[in-house]
């Protein structure tokens, strides 16, 4: 097992020390209660002298002694599996917490480079079959250990030559269970991966089911579904398979340390070196010492997958998160931006080999209306991206008011900034409350208002309830046109100095755009803002327009002066309304 994750699993359950304490004393009490009702037994057998000489005034407190054990071991037991369950699901709970407040700090490459079944498949499946194997693995194994220590404890203080008959046996049973659980790590490693990668096309065909349909694609879905569902089923067989030998092998093995008992104390018996009641007492403790070794070999089992899906977790626990420090350690956590932007020899590519913005150099001043068009794929959302410190620039400075906007602090710098993407993003509440997601202590009226200036105050009236009505975040009652403009008076709320427009107006009808057009050109007044857009229409009062092509900008100049270059924007305008 990997000592790193055994650290920092010890590491958390370190913050519930006193049930970890309670649950050791629990577990302790009932190992001893427990053999302790073997020791009561044999000295009531040997009571039992032969038919019609039983000693029934000494038998009764012995029963009563037995009685009170077993109670004591029963509630024991209990106590320890509640703390032991409380431990383990808030353990749970804990990591998944600790998981997903890492994702809200990582960068987006790391997201990028990982599908969303896999994060999901770590944050909640992960963690279940983790929380079971600490659950059935610790209360299982600790009483086990015990168990068998104080049996071997008792069963040498009586007899030295029947307990090295066991002590001689037992490693059989130890050695036959690693081997075999060497075995089954890897798996288990390999089923939670391959798990992970089925749980991802799930969620990636559910979402996109729209698509697969229109594109009559349902085949081609489940055949991958089938190829890896075969996969799967193939690596779980043996891996269970393995993990299921271990348990009949040790009671194999088991089986020969109580026969071996059962036969040298009974020549011992008979020659008088211990009586009946201790031989009882020696057969009742071999078969509690052994089988501990049978539950150990299945815990072992478990403890294996928990392990390697606790790995998977405390990857994302372990993941470097995005870092605000300066080179110079100045970071500003307080900025409000005039809206000037420079960039200078900007460079980047979101791989090591394939340099998307080579040498990218701009100055927009206060005020300007910056307008970004040319073919897909030629950098513009990339160029966004870089302003907004989604990733870092591999070489080159970006400036706002003069500032490297690495010495400000991303929330600070995102704080300057309002955008609406193309992508809509809804989250599980009323509308009222995703418009008020860029300002969070808004009034209603302040809420309305925002509504009426992005024009979705008319189709929100017509709403349930209004105001009040649930989303979800998949909100199919929804159109994308309605999704795009609760967006954007997200925006028309809480208007920041500067502002970005990613095809903001993609989803939303001709005459409504024009509407929200004018809101858009009100809204822009005396603030820097940059517009991407395909509709060349919707730019042409831009200050400035930048004309991108394989990440560097190849034109610039207002509509008119573009279009009297007859370059590259002229050929893109002409295509589009010639």
């Amino acid at each position: 097992m990997n000592k790193r994750i055994i650290k920092e699993i010890l590491k958390r359950i370190a913050k519930y020390r006193l049930c970890f304490v309670l649950i050791i004393l629990s577990g302790a009490v009932s190992v001893a209660a427990s053999l302790i009702i073997p020791v009561f037994t044999g000295n009531a057998i040997d009571h039992i002298i032969a038919t019609g000489k039983v000693d029934f005034e000494a038998l009764m407190p012995i029963i009563k002694k037995i009685l009170i054990a077993a109670l004591a071991a029963g509630a024991a037991s209990w106590i320890m599996g509640g703390l032991n369950n409380r431990v383990a699901f808030n353990m749970v709970r804990d990591l998944r917490q600790e998981a997903f407040d890492k994702l809200s700090q990582l960068p987006l490459s790391y997201i990028d480079e990982h599908p969303a079944g896999e994060i999901i498949n770590r944050i909640i499946s992960d963690a279940d079959t983790f929380g079971d194997g600490l659950l059935m693995g610790f209360t299982q194994l600790f009483t086990g250990v015990l168990t068998i220590c104080c049996t071997l404890g008792f069963m040498f203080s009586v007899n030295i030559v029947i307990s090295l008959v066991v002590v001689c046996i037992t490693p059989l049973s130890i050695l036959v269970a690693k081997k075999i659980a060497s075995y089954t790590h890897d798996y288990f490693e390999k089923q939670s991966r391959v798990k992970a990668e089925q749980i991802s096309l799930i969620e990636e065909s559910i979402t996109g089911l729209k698509v697969v349909k229109a594109l009559g694609h349902e085949e081609e879905v489940a055949e991958d579904f089938d190829k890896i569902n075969k996969e799967l089923q193939g690596i779980s067989l043996k891996a269970l398979f393995l993990s299921s030998t271990v348990n009949p092998s040790t009671r194999f093995v088991n089986s020969l340390v109580y026969g071996g008992v059962g036969i040298v104390g009974a020549l011992y018996a008979v020659n008088g070196g211990i009586t009946v009641g201790v031989l009882s007492c020696f057969l009742s403790y071999a078969s509690q010492y052994t089988k501990p070794f049978n539950e150990i070999s299945g815990v072992i089992t478990e403890l294996q997958n928990a392990f390697v899906c606790a790995e998977r977790l405390f990857d994302i626990i372990n993941e470097t998160p995005e870092q605000d420090l300066s080179a110079t350690g100045n970071e500003i956590t307080d900025f409000e931006a005039a809206g000037k932007i420079d960039i200078e020899h900007a460079a980047f590519g979101y791989s090591p080999d394939n340099i998307l913005i080579k040498d990218l150099n701009l100055n927009v001043q206060k005020g300007m209306r910056v307008a970004i068009v040319g073919p897909t794929g030629c950098g513009k959302t990339t160029f966004i991206n870089l302003l907004m410190r989604f990733y870092e620039l591999n070489k080159g400075v970006i400036k706002v008011d003069d500032i490297d906007i690495k010495d400000i602090s991303r929330k600070s710098l995102r704080s300057n900034i309002g955008m609406v993407l193309q992508d809509t993003w809804i989250k599980a509440g009323t509308v009222a409350e995703n418009i008020a997601v860029s300002k969070p202590d808004a009034t209603r009226e302040e809420i309305i208002d925002a509504a009426k200036r992005a024009h979705a105050h008319s189709f929100i009236k017509r709403l349930p309830l209004g105001y009040d009505t649930p989303l979800s975040d998949d909100s199919n009652s929804l159109s994308q046109g309605q999704r795009q403009l609760l967006c954007i008076a997200r925006v028309m709320l809480n208007v920041p100095p500067m502002v970005i427009l990613d095809e903001a107006t993609s989803n939303i009808d001709t005459r409504t755009e024009l509407k929200i057009q004018q809101a858009f050109n009100e809204l822009m007044e005396g603030r820097t803002s940059f517009v991407v857009a395909h509709r060349l229409s919707t730019i042409r009062e831009s200050d400035i327009i930048l004309v991108m092509k394989d990440g560097d900008i190849i034109e610039t100049g207002n509509h008119e002066q573009l279009l009297r270059r007859k370059g590259f924007y002229y050929k893109l305008y002409m295509s589009a309304y010639a």
